[in-house]
């Protein structure tokens, strides 16, 4: 069922990360902001709010043509969707973000950990076909270019670094976390704009929480082998059952504060959105709590 604009604002309003996670907010502070001045609400983040140069917004459920489980801003022209509402989708979602359908940079969505610079070459606007394959990483320093990744409970790493004034976006599955890709963003970022980690800032956007992800022992034991041993209480948990059949809850918003740490970001500079898809299926895509029924959130970044 999809709620609408209140059910939203309830939600951001009561976000609430724990104090044991260590990515809990020294200033206690939520980060996220319904943007509802337009017709397609957007959330956004405070972190990025104070920079003029840039915008940064991702989308809902809400504000679209779409219709049944892809109601109502689905922006995935793969979920079955007739095309022209997707087209319109988008339309409105750029209006929302101020720009048009003609600048946006589309990755390519396949859990790898390829990372590309975008230039106005790869402006594929949603009348064409998607010019990237097999890229879930994009950086850029062109005013004007809009980086759009898609999302349905997998992790929306943003980037931005306010001193070379170039934005990033890169997403992030488990195998895109435990294959770093959040490190590869950053390391992009500092051959191609010779950013320092230490000035990039990222939020950790809406994406599916730790008590919402299960996962069995194959995945924790690539998890094991990507992060050091002193992580491993932050990130995961025994849930249940023994042997092949053993379960755990796996918190990917704290795998990937602990491998931007290990970039050389610094803590005060890494925040989590605290927002979780799967809890909050009513207003935001969901693959997990809708078994695979459902369209695509998109998160879009730019410099003005």
């Amino acid at each position: 069922m999809l709620y609408g604009i209140n059910e939203l604002k309830r939600l951001v309003s009561a976000i609430n990360i724990s104090k044991d996670k260590c990515y809990h907010p020294e200033d206690g502070k939520n980060i996220c902001i319904v943007d509802d001045t337009d017709e397609v609400p957007l959330i956004r983040f405070t972190p990025f709010q104070k920079y003029d140069w840039m915008n940064m917004g991702f989308s809902t459920r809400l504000g679209g043509v779409s219709k049944g489980h892809l109601a109502s801003l689905n922006l995935g022209f793969d979920r079955g969707d007739k095309r022209e509402n997707v087209c319109e989708n988008y339309r409105r979602a750029c209006k929302a973000m101020n720009t048009n359908c003609q600048n946006l940079v589309f990755s390519d969505q396949v859990h790898d950990t390829q990372v590309l610079y975008a230039d106005n070459s790869l402006a594929a606007g949603i009348n064409l076909e998607k010019k990237l394959k097999g890229i879930d990483g994009l950086i850029t320093d062109i005013p004007g270019l809009v980086l759009a990744t898609s999302y349905a409970d997998c992790v929306p790493l943003f980037f931005a670094d306010p001193v070379k004034k170039a934005v990033g976006s890169s997403h992030s599955g488990w195998r895109g976390t435990v294959g770093f890709i959040g490190s590869k963003t950053v390391k992009k970022m500092e051959s191609q704009f010779k950013s320092r980690p230490e000035d990039i800032v990222c939020v950790i956007g809406p994406s599916i929480c730790q008590d919402c992800y299960e996962v069995s022992e194959d995945v924790i034991e690539e998890v094991k082998k990507a992060y050091p041993e002193n992580t491993w209480n932050d990130i995961f948990y025994y849930k249940s059952g023994s042997g092949q059949d053993k379960k755990y809850q796996l918190d990917l918003w704290a795998a990937n504060y602990h491998q931007l740490i290990l970039a050389g970001l610094e803590k005060e500079n890494i925040h989590v959105a605290g927002l979780c898809t799967c809890c909050s299926s009513m207003v935001l895509f969901s693959h997990r709590a809708s078994g695979g029924k459902r369209g695509n959130l998109n998160g879009f970044i730019m410099i003005c």
